[in-house]
C-alpha cells in the first residue's frame, strides 16, 4: 500500500532531522511526485569528506530503524564519495562537495518542485513547554535538595 502524503513528509522530515543533527551541509528537498514513478521526494545532502558520508549514513539508518521504516536499499561504494538510501517514497543522497558538483542532481530534476527545509523540519515539532505560573510569570526552577 502507497503511503500518503503526510506519511512520506514524515519520512522526509525525520531524514532531514537525521542529517541535520550531523551536519549535513545544503540539504534540500525535491519534491517529484509529478515527475517520477519511483520516489515522491528526494533529500540531498553534503557531507564535508568519506567519513563524513559514512557517519550520515549511519545516523540515517539509526533514525529510520528506529521507526521501523522499510529501507529498500542502501548503495555507498568505497571512496565513492556518494551514498543513497531508498525508503521507496523517499530516496536520499549523500555526496562529497566534489560528487555533488560533478552529478547536479538538483540540475538533472530541474523541474521538481523545492521544498522549504525549514517548513520540513518545523512540521510536527512539538510546542515546548514552558514552566510559567498564573498570571504568565516564570516558575523558579526547582533544585533537587541535597541529602544531609
Amino acid at each position: 500500500m502507497k503511503p500518503t502524503e503526510a506519511q512520506s513528509l514524515d519520512l522526509v522530515r525525520r531524514c532531514c532531522r537525521a542529517l541535520d543533527n550531523k551536519k549535513a551541509g545544503d540539504l534540500r528537498v525535491l519534491d517529484v511526485r509529478q515527475l517520477s514513478t519511483i520516489t515522491d521526494y528526494l533529500v540531498i545532502g553534503t557531507a564535508t569528506s568519506e567519513p563524513h558520508v559514512r557517519a550520515l549514513r549511519t545516523e540515517l539508518e539509526k533514525a529510520l530503524d528506529s521507526v521501523k521504516t522499510h529501507i529498500v536499499g542502501f548503495e555507498t561504494a568505497r571512496e565513492s564519495g556518494w551514498a543513497v538510501m531508498d525508503a521507496f517514497d523517499v530516496m536520499v543522497h549523500i555526496f562529497t562537495p566534489e560528487k555533488r558538483e560533478r552529478y547536479r542532481l538538483e540540475n538533472l530534476w530541474r523541474d521538481a518542485r523545492d521544498v522549504s527545509l525549514k517548513e520540513v523540519l518545523a512540521q510536527g515539532e512539538r510546542p515546548r513547554r514552558r514552566n510559567v505560573k498564573p498570571g504568565g510569570r516564570k516558575a523558579p526552577r526547582r533544585t533537587p535538595r541535597r541529602s544531609k
